[in-house]
C-alpha cells in the first residue's frame, strides 16, 4: 500500500497517510485531492470509483500543539537527526551516547545526546570528552520546528517536492 502526503488547509505538510485513509478523507468530504499521478491507483466500490491522489489537503485547518515543534527524544529520532553518523569518527552509528554521562550528572536531552558507533561508545564509557582528548564533529541540538522529519523520508514521491520544505 502506498503513501499519500497529507497537507493542512494552509498547505503545510502534516504527515504521510495510507492510500486507504486518503480515500476515506476524500469520500467523507474532509479533504480534497491536490495532485493526482498520471497513472493513479483506483479504488472501486459499487457506487464510486476513486483515483488515489499523491497529495490531499484537509478542508479545515488543524492546529498543531506547540510540543510537536520539538520532537520527543527517542533512539530513532536521534539517529535520524545525526543521519546515522558517529559524532566522534563520522562512521556509521548505531548506538546513542551521552556527551556528559548520566553517571556524572548529564541529562537525557537533545543537547547532551549524540549518535555513536559501537566502538567509540564502548571506548568512551562514562568518561568526559576532555579526559579522552576527543571532540565532537558537530554540535548536538534539538531539531527545530516540524520540518526536520521530512528530510529523512525514504524515497519521497517527486510530486511532493513543491510541498515539502528543505529541512536544516
Amino acid at each position: 500500500m502506498g503513501r499519500v502526503l497529507l497537507l493542512n488547509a494552509t498547505f503545510e505538510p502534516l504527515q504521510l497517510v495510507s492510500e486507504r485513509r486518503a480515500v476515506v478523507l476524500l469520500l467523507g468530504g474532509r479533504a480534497e485531492a491536490v495532485v493526482t499521478p498520471e497513472d493513479p491507483v483506483w479504488y472501486h466500490s459499487a457506487s464510486h470509483d476513486v483515483a488515489v491522489p499523491a497529495i490531499v489537503r484537509l478542508a479545515e485547518m488543524v492546529r498543531l500543539p506547540s510540543r510537536v515543534r520539538t520532537p520527543p527524544l527517542t533512539r530513532r529520532s536521534l539517529l535520524l537527526r545525526d543521519a546515522f553518523t558517529c559524532a566522534y569518527c563520522l562512521e556509521h552509528a548505531d548506538t546513542v551516547d551521552h556527551v556528559v554521562p548520566r553517571s556524572r550528572g548529564g541529562r537525557h536531552e537533545w543537547t547532551n545526546v549524540v549518535a555513536a558507533c559501537r566502538r567509540h561508545n564502548m571506548l568512551k564509557g562514562d568518561r568526559l570528552l576532555e579526559e579522552l582528548g576527543w571532540r565532537l564533529h558537530f554540535e548536538p541540538r534539538a531539531p527545530s520546528g516540524p520540518w526536520w522529519r521530512w528530510r529523512h523520508v525514504p524515497d519521497p514521491d517527486p510530486l511532493w517536492a513543491p510541498f515539502l520544505p528543505l529541512a536544516s
